[in-house]
């Protein structure tokens, strides 16, 4: 037997469903930090099988593959699902037929039996997320998840043929480097059951907070506040930044090696958190009671945020106030001996 053919034998196959979403996680994954896509998976021992937005193969084709997978023709080691199942109306799940004479909501859910590994991606496959939003039409959900609650399509007791509940890689969209490394860990049979957060996203950037790595903390130790969005202070007090309470590493893994959402002047709105899409007031608005945000950094208890804010505020230096409220830097730093001597 060849290399290649060896190594085709090792690799794990990978089928990738779309279904209730606008496929923005696919084009984030398009830029992923490596050269090329595709060469990644392989060097990774992957072996995508079929993507609707990606692959080649003709309709027939993928009907194939598909029907592969099914009766065992083809072993399936990691189903991927972007976009939240549709099960309504009714729970048919007729609002979305796959072409083959079924719907999406029932080839997932026969899918699901014969993968080695399942995993969402994006909050829409993982909670239900825009998709779901509103009256909720569709009667979107999550691959085992509606909102915050354990469930959506295939129930909470639901694990793969590996073991793992479904594997929640959460964001709008998500970073593409938390698709690829999630996969990597696949791959090589290292990602466990203590490798997922509560809500079952990976812990390799879910245990870090947006706040963590962003260029505005000066601003949020001294509570200055930005008051518009190109201000270049705290985001937290008036425009809604959730930073301090979102699970992700977005300031410290930057998108596209150059950025994030608050780099860019725009508060984070939780998008790797489940109901995100609803939080019952404008994005760019923080919600008050007598002046004190609602959601307070986690793990700090309120009476201890008061107590700082005000201390904080007080000790602001002129620095810090002036360039909060300015689009660019106002007063530089002072320069001044660090010596002892």
């Amino acid at each position: 037997m060849s290399g290649n053919q060896n190594s085709l034998q090792k690799s794990l196959n990978l089928l990738w469903l779309q279904s209730g979403g606008c496929g923005g996680c696919t084009l984030s994954l398009l830029n992923a930090d490596c050269r090329n896509l595709f060469d990644t998976l392989h060097v990774l021992g992957i072996n995508l099988l079929w993507h609707p937005s990606l692959s080649e193969q003709s309709a027939d084709e993928a009907r194939k593959i598909v029907d592969d997978c099914l009766n065992g023709d083809t072993r399936l080691d990691i189903l991927c699902l972007e976009g939240a199942v549709l099960r309504g109306p009714f729970g048919t799940g007729g609002f979305h037929q796959t072409g083959r004479g079924d719907t999406m909501k029932d080839l997932l859910e026969r899918l699901a039996k014969v993968a080695r590994h399942t995993v969402a991606v994006g909050s829409c496959a993982a909670f239900g997320g825009v998709t779901s939003g509103g009256c909720n039409p569709t009667d979107a959900c999550g691959l085992q998840y509606e909102g915050d609650a354990p469930g959506g399509l295939l129930g909470e007791d639901y694990r793969a043929g590996g073991g793992l509940p479904v594997v929640n890689i959460a964001g709008c969209p998500t970073h593409p480097n938390w698709v690829v490394e999630t996969l990597a860990a696949l791959g090589a049979g290292e990602l466990r059951e203590e490798s997922l957060d509560v809500y079952r996203r990976p812990r390799l950037y879910a245990d870090h907070l947006v706040h963590h790595g962003c260029t505005r903390n000066e601003y949020y130790e001294f509570k200055a506040s930005a008051h518009k969005p190109s201000d270049l202070g705290c985001l937290m007090e008036n425009m809604g930044c959730k930073g301090t309470q979102v699970h992700a590493d977005c300031n410290i893994r930057l998108w596209n090696g150059e950025g994030s959402c608050v780099r860019g002047g725009y508060a984070c709105i939780a998008c790797t958190e489940p109901g995100f899409e609803e939080p019952g007031h404008p994005f760019g608005v923080t919600p008050k009671v007598a002046g004190i945000p609602i959601g307070l950094p986690t793990d700090m208890p309120k009476a201890w945020f008061v107590a700082l804010a005000s201390l904080s505020k007080s000790a602001t230096p002129k620095r810090v106030k002036e360039n909060a409220v300015a689009d660019h830097q106002v007063i530089p730093p002072v320069a001044k001996r660090t010596r002892a001597k």
